[in-house]
């Protein structure tokens, strides 16, 4: 398969080592990929206002393409200001205080946890059951948001997506490409997957607590707080006894969320969508019963709030989003049809570009297939480029004779560890919303772990092919 690299391509490759660099040294992006977006445009087009243009274009794209994500993230934030503002918070935590005694007993809870809802529902609507729930639980035990954050991305984004065992939405993709049957590539994965996610767990953890002892990461108790609980209303606004009744409703209203999901089978968007309406039904019924007269106002400045918050946090991340979205289909909307025509989009060519020019052993294979899962990973979706690594699979399994199943499974591993929201920072803005955490900061204290992680897993497929 050859594969024409243009100059676009040679440019989105500097920039892209221009961000990783710049985010290593814990600089800004935003204007980095506000470059990049113009010189690639300005080289694809040759028109300078088309170029501009595509700036602006770039961020529009963006934007839309996170909105739901945004919506849900904000809804979530303004029903948890309810909850905390009335005090219901308290009594829905206190059952939990009991099993999460300590940071060690939070991380791994709260991690297996999300991992199993995950398995079922996906990370982004587990991120939303989970967070709100036992992210004060997890403080008052003595663990960091940051390191909630990262037991909800490495359990849920990171080994629940990456072998999607029960949806079976990315094994089938990959299955598909590679020619397989979509069980083989399970099977296959299955070992990848425990062994990937062991060691970026435990390595996590172990950087995590040397980290708290050392006193570099602190427990920050304010994000159990915000402007709501400094009201004087805050004991008063319901009894206790209205507080037990919303205590029990509201895990049950998001419990039946969880049996419609799979009743009617929903996943993904519409199983996001469904906890979010479901938290703005709460949202309603719990301010309009606890502020009586004035509910009606104050649902509005809970909303308020919220969407502040949300577009707060995504604000830094629309600029470089816009950027690596120009990687896959953003391209061709964003600025038009100049790729060459035999392209699959600039990742996606990328990694056929790099697999047509490495000698074909096991060893290389299997480097091959990380690295190629990785490249497509940076686009954020994590499940764009699988099918590629699937494809790239089937060619060095037949040119090795063996381990069609296995090469599969490590690109999509590796694709989804880096872009279904462990290490791309976009793509994990739902732990890091929910944490209140920078998820620039998040990307940074997850990159070396799933870097070993992934060095671990390569190792191991070469064994297993």
């Amino acid at each position: 398969m050859i594969v024409e690299l243009t100059a676009l391509h040679w440019i989105y490759v500097t920039f892209i080592v221009l961000i990783i660099g710049f985010m290593i040294m814990r600089r800004d992006t935003t204007i980095i990929c506000i470059a990049g977006i113009f010189l690639i445009a300005l080289v694809a087009t040759g028109s300078l206002s088309h170029s501009v243009s595509s700036i602006f274009n770039s961020f529009s794209y963006a934007i839309t393409e996170l909105l739901s994500t945004i919506l849900v993230i904000s809804i979530i934030v303004a029903m948890s200001h309810t909850l905390t503002a009335t005090g219901i918070n308290d009594v829905m935590i206190s059952p939990f205080t009991k099993l999460i005694r300590n940071p060690t007993l939070a991380y791994w809870t709260i991690g297996i946890l999300m991992m199993v809802i995950s398995w079922f529902f996906w990370p982004s609507p587990a991120v939303a059951l989970l967070g709100a729930v036992l992210l004060p639980v997890a403080i008052r035990a003595g663990l960091p948001a940051l390191g909630v954050a990262m037991a909800m991305n490495l359990f849920g984004h990171g080994i629940a997506l990456s072998g999607d065992f029960v949806i079976q939405a990315a094994p089938k993709l990959t299955a598909d490409a590679a020619g397989l049957p979509i069980q083989d590539v399970i099977n296959a994965s299955i070992p990848l997957v425990f062994i990937m996610g062991l060691v970026t767990t435990v390595t996590a953890f172990y950087f995590l607590r040397r980290d708290m002892k050392r006193g570099v990461l602190q427990v920050n108790s304010s994000v159990l707080t915000d402007s709501s609980d400094e009201s004087p209303q805050h004991n008063t606004l319901l009894s206790l006894g209205q507080k037990r009744f919303f205590a029990i409703l509201v895990p049950l209203l998001f419990a039946a969320d969880v049996a419609a999901m799979t009743i009617l089978d929903l996943t993904g968007g519409d199983a996001t969508a469904l906890i979010g309406g479901t938290s703005i039904l709460i949202l309603l019924l719990i301010t309009l019963t606890s502020h009586k007269n004035k509910g009606l106002e104050q649902t509005t400045q809970y909303l308020i709030e919220g969407f502040q918050f949300g577009f707060k946090v995504f604000g830094p991340v629309i600029p470089i989003a816009a950027f690596f979205y120009l990687g896959d289909s953003g391209f061709t909307k964003i600025i038009g049809e100049y790729l060459p025509k035999a392209s699959h989009g600039i990742v996606n060519d990328l990694g056929v570009a790099l697999a047509s020019i490495v000698p074909l052993s096991k060893a290389v294979g299997a480097v091959t297939l990380t690295t190629v899962g990785a490249i497509t990973g940076l686009d954020g979706s994590g499940f764009s480029g699988i099918s590629l690594a699937g494809s790239i699979a089937a060619l060095f399994a037949t040119a090795i004779g063996k381990g069609a199943a296995t090469l599969t499974a490590l690109g999509q591993i590796s694709a989804i560890w880096v872009g279904g929201g462990v290490l791309v920072p976009w793509a994990l803005i739902p732990a890091a919303a929910i944490c209140k955490v920078d998820p620039f900061e998040l990307a940074r204290r997850n990159l070396v772990p799933v870097i070993i992680g992934l060095v671990v897993t390569t190792i191991a497929a070469m064994f297993l092919i």
